[in-house]
């Protein structure tokens, strides 16, 4: 099972998970642990091969990582724990794993917050991708990385979630990252399918301004799911909005959650 952390809270039954991005790990969520934890029982997982969740020799083995085989990771702790449903929140590819956990298991998932939601691969993106799949057996992966967290994340203050990913990425394997970037693969039909189905969960999407490659997308997708989205896009901000603007964030995450109760 892949690692977490609980903070249990006497008193509330209600539960929020944070799930964090490629490369990252539970550590990115340390803005939000004492807010939420006031008020809700709180679960932070560590995706496979990411944090404490290191590889065993089955997993190694594990043929190819999809994001229903991720899903079902987060389920099967969920389970563990007697977790019957949750509010879920996640940035960058997390969005797109907590998505997934909506599609397959919609009775648990109470609210979803999509922080830094992917939701389209724009063009500049996708030559990202694409230079990476050429790169990626070639250049350790930190040069790629970092090469992606200055695409992604490009102004001076956009430099603390740059470090921060970069210093977490910094904790996988080589054949770890290229498990995770060959699931880029079937992001497109994946990402299409969201864009196009509307869940009937209550969904907030919490985006910064200046998250240039990924707010477009998501602003259309919110004109069109109209009956269960909303977006919040936070001033001077870039893709990581719960390091950048933690207390917008915070505040933005926790007033909807507790109208999605």
């Amino acid at each position: 099972m892949i690692n977490y952390t609980i903070y249990e809270n006497k008193n509330t039954d209600q539960w929020v998970t944070f799930v964090h991005g490629a490369g990252g790990s539970s550590s990115i969520w340390f803005k939000q642990i004492r807010d939420f934890k006031k008020q809700y029982n709180v679960l932070l997982l560590d995706l496979r091969g990411h944090g404490e969740s290191k590889p065993t020799l089955k997993t190694a083995f594990k043929q190819k990582y999809t994001f229903s085989a991720l899903a079902n990771d987060i389920l099967e702790v969920l389970d563990f724990l007697k977790i019957k449903k949750s509010h879920f929140v996640g940035i960058s590819l997390g969005t797109i794993l907590i998505r997934q956990l909506a599609e397959m298991y919609p009775e648990r998932v109470q609210s979803m917050i999509l922080g830094g939601a992917i939701l389209k691969m724009n063009f500049r993106s996708q030559v990202l991708m694409r230079l990476g799949n050429m790169f990626k057996y070639v250049l350790p992966y930190l040069v790629l990385y970092k090469f992606f967290a200055f695409v992604i994340m490009p102004k001076k203050s956009h430099k603390q979630s740059r470090v921060l990913f970069i210093n977490e990425a910094k904790k996988l394997y080589q054949k770890e990252f290229i498990k995770w970037f060959k699931l880029t693969a079937e992001i497109n039909p994946v990402l299409k399918w969201f864009r196009q189905v509307e869940l009937n969960i209550p969904t907030l999407y919490v985006m910064g301004e200046e998250d240039y490659m990924f707010l477009p997308s998501v602003k259309k997708v919110v004109e069109n799911h109209y009956k269960s989205s909303k977006l919040f896009v936070i001033e001077k901000c870039g893709h990581v909005v719960n390091v950048e603007q933690p207390n917008a964030f915070n505040d933005a995450v926790l007033s909807f959650i507790n109208t999605a109760k």
